[in-house]
């Protein structure tokens, strides 16, 4: 190939993501030339490219002839399954990289295995980035959000690619230099975390208004397209509209009605919870969605124990109707305000856990910028988005999004309806743990005591861990099964 023709950046990987993130690098104007390890992927990519109006990328069918098609320093993206294709992908690429030249990986990666290799690159004179992509094909194809973390000069390389190709919204494409080590790959990780949550409480609001206030899906379709015009407006909550649209082929109602409750997973949720134990923040709305998804997976028990506690007495009509006739336009209302509040608690839970991995690690994240850059391209882009990243930017330091007082002034607001919400799905046995998990995090959160001191009594009882006082320095340890004998026996001693 004539150098002239070189290619600006590569694509290895060309699964759905990795031929649309491909097509609309080219499409942007940058020549880019794509390889996989199956050759008919690299042909099917070249043909739409052709078809799409004579994009400029070009298809290579050998790691070596890929490599030597781009102008250096070399930057290439690779698109493939997290864990060891990644290792071997970088391993038969790395053979034919120069020092100086950068790998970008875009998988959903754990943080730790692009650390690994950062290292690893760097013994090899290699430049490593872990991207998080965000925006499923679509995205991919229009302008996804990107978190690239890692390599400042990997970044810089690409920074003018990575801007054009990212989705724009008013202030700016949705990409920053998140920073350093493998924080792209974590900003992701907590993004997908926050995505559960989303996707549980929009659940919840769904059964609720169907269960309690009998709403058809065509009800649910208007109710959602409204709320997408308001404070509510996101990508998720336009989806969920969409949905409740389509008609069963094989019958007559809507095809939601049709499908098996029983979600799947891909890890990144989990990988969510696991970090906010280990860092000791509370993510409880995100925990919750996570053990819904895995109750879920239990249908056929789920089945059997409906008709076991269904004979041992309890009667889901008789619950459902224990909670009276309700205002639907009431209901609609509260439900929307419930939902508003509850994703307060589960972004500023992810904030949370970005800003402790943040200090564990040096990595100095910004989390306005990380709110802006999820304002469009990504699952949980949403209108609110922007007044995060405006809460942020008035207090830096701002330990907890309830608290920014634009977002407490809300949240008081909204607390009657939440309760009404959440009280009438206990009335009529409607499990709602999301809403309920937001709910007691903004309930313990806002108390300035809490009913702590007696845990710390048992535990100073069983296991001799001391406690502190509220009226007096320092560690105190108390004999308790003795004090409470005396006591019994009528003693009267006091510590």
């Amino acid at each position: 190939m004539e150098s002239a023709a070189l290619s600006r950046i590569g694509l290895a990987g060309l699964a759905v993501m990795g031929q649309n993130l491909a097509l609309n690098i080219a499409d942007k104007g940058f020549p880019i030339s794509v390889y996989n390890r199956t050759v008919s992927k690299v042909d099917e990519t070249v043909a739409r490219a052709t078809e799409e109006g004579g994009l400029p990328l070009t298809g290579h069918h050998s790691p070596r002839d890929f490599v030597l098609s781009l102008s250096r320093p070399r930057s290439i993206i690779i698109l493939v399954k997290a864990g060891p294709p990644v290792d071997q992908t970088i391993a038969a690429l790395s053979r034919f990289l120069e020092p100086g030249d950068a790998i970008i990986d875009g998988g959903n990666e754990w943080y730790e295995h692009t650390e690994r290799r950062i290292s690893e690159a760097s013994s090899q004179g290699l430049l490593y980035l872990g991207m998080g992509v965000s925006g499923g094909e679509e995205g991919a194809r229009r302008g996804p959000s990107l978190m690239p973390g890692g390599s400042r000069q990997a970044f810089d390389n690409v920074a003018d690619i990575l801007s054009k190709v990212a989705a724009q919204v008013d202030d700016g494409p949705c990409v920053t230099y998140v920073g350093p080590g493998g924080s792209g790959n974590f900003v992701k990780m907590v993004h997908n975390g926050i995505e559960y949550g989303d996707m549980q409480l929009i659940s919840e609001a769904y059964d609720v208004l169907r269960t309690i206030g009998g709403l058809s899906n065509q009800d649910l379709a208007d109710i959602f397209d409204e709320w997408n015009r308001g404070e509510l407006e996101s990508f998720l909550i336009e989806i969920t509209a969409d949905i409740f649209k389509v008609k069963e082929e094989h019958g007559d109602g809507e095809l939601v009605d049709k499908i098996l409750d029983k979600t799947g997973m891909k890890g990144t949720g989990k990988w969510t919870v696991q970090q906010a134990a280990e860092l000791s923040v509370a993510a409880p709305t995100i925990a919750a969605s996570l053990d819904c998804r895995y109750l879920s997976g239990l249908k056929e028990e789920r089945e059997a124990a409906s008709g076991v506690l269904e004979q041992a007495g309890i009667n889901n009509e008789a619950l459902k109707a224990s909670v009276g006739a309700v205002d639907k336009k009431r209901l609609i209302d509260d439900v929307r305000q419930a939902l508003y509040a509850s994703k307060i608690c589960s972004y500023a839970q992810g904030m949370n856990l970005l800003r402790a991995k943040s200090q564990e690690k040096g990595w100095n994240l910004n989390l306005g910028e990380l709110a802006r850059i999820w304002k469009g391209g990504c699952i949980i882009r949403a209108r609110f988005l922007d007044r995060i990243k405006q809460a942020y930017e008035r207090n830096g330091s701002l330990p907890n999004l309830i608290v920014d007082p634009e977002f407490a002034r809300e949240m008081v607001q909204r607390q009657g309806a939440w309760r009404r919400v959440v009280g009438l799905a206990i009335g009529a046995g409607i499990s709602t743990p999301g809403m309920c998990a937001s709910l007691s995090y903004f309930d313990t959160y806002r108390r300035s005591r809490l009913p702590a001191n007696l845990v710390q009594a048992q535990r100073d009882l069983f296991g001799a861990h001391t406690y502190e006082r509220i009226d007096r320095p320092g560690s105190f340890h108390t004999e308790w099964t003795k004090l409470a004998r005396q006591c019994k026996a009528g003693l009267g001693v006091h510590n």
